[in-house]
């Protein structure tokens, strides 16, 4: 094996075990990303205001393991009909910040 391949090798190595790490670390989204994108106006959370409270999403969400997924998607392109007749409209994030805050939501 050349030096080169080796060296490849070492790189596609160290690229996963830093995938694995960082998947393995808290989402860096807080109250303060879920305020600076408005979600606060229609979330608490812990009680409902206009929307369900986070922890209630949380709690519904518990055992589903494509929920960040569900929950980002939420985040983004907004739905009804989830949690009664109001519908939750399209949120202007990336999508880092829509992963970043179903994982925070999830962890309440």
């Amino acid at each position: 094996m050349s030096i080169r391949h080796k060296l490849w090798m070492a790189g596609i190595t160290l690229a996963a075990i830093g995938a694995l790490t960082l998947a393995g670390r808290p989402a860096h989204a807080s109250p303060a990303l879920a305020q600076s994108k408005n979600c606060l106006a229609c979330h608490s959370t812990d009680k409902k205001v206009l929307g369900p409270a986070f922890k209630d999403v949380a709690a519904k969400y518990k055992a589903d393991k494509k929920a960040a997924v569900a929950i980002a998607t939420s985040i983004q392109k907004g739905s009804s009909g989830k949690w009664g007749a109001i519908p939750m409209p399209p949120n202007a994030v990336s999508d880092a910040e829509a992963n970043q805050l179903a994982t925070w939501i999830l962890s309440l």
